[in-house]
């Protein structure tokens, strides 16, 4: 079974973005033997984010692709998005671009929903230290347009996950741990 995870790179003050070191150390941790764990850093770029997302899901063809993101306002939360939305992003990227159209794909679904039941997730995951959330907005930016992008490739077979800015008591080696224990929960569904 492969399965694919992405962070992301560094933007705006954040030289070293949360996600990615998250991703990594995932990685390092892995999810078992029967798990082909593959990771990838996309950039904070709409179009790029895109072309590697829909490489993704051509080639690889994974089970399951987890994207994880900085959100920035969580100081001491992890949030597990339902869906990602098609339209809205006005938002410059990195490269000081928007999608055309400010949206994900022409004339694409309003919203898709992830295969993976977030609700059911959040209600029975719990991770010491750090409190998880429910949510139905991933903030039309870059992971939401990258989230909707991989449920539209991928049929639904993708998550996206928020994970805080680094700090003391949030370090790398912490979001791993969270990030194995939530989608080990998540493979059993």
């Amino acid at each position: 079974h492969l399965s694919f995870f992405s962070g992301f790179g560094p933007f705006r003050q954040y030289l070293v973005n949360s996600s990615w070191e998250a991703v990594k150390e995932l990685s390092k941790r892995g999810l078992g033997e029967n798990i082909d764990l593959r990771i990838m850093q996309l950039p904070v770029v709409y179009q790029k984010a895109k072309e590697q997302v829909c490489k993704i899901w051509t080639t690889l063809q994974p089970l399951l692709t987890v994207h994880v993101g900085l959100a920035s306002s969580a100081t001491a939360l992890i949030i597990l998005e339902q869906c990602g939305k098609n339209k809205g992003y006005q938002e410059r990227d990195a490269c000081g671009f928007h999608p055309e159209g400010a949206c994900c794909v022409l004339n694409g679904p309003e919203k898709i929903e992830s295969t993976i039941n977030m609700k059911t997730l959040w209600k029975n995951i719990s991770v010491e230290g750090i409190d998880i959330v429910l949510s139905r907005d991933a903030g039309r930016y870059i992971c939401d347009y990258t989230y909707y992008t991989s449920l539209y490739y991928g049929n639904g077979r993708a998550a996206f996950i928020h994970v805080p800015p680094l700090s003391e008591s949030v370090t790398a080696e912490f979001l791993g741990k969270a990030l194995q224990t939530i989608i080990l929960a998540m493979l059993e569904q």
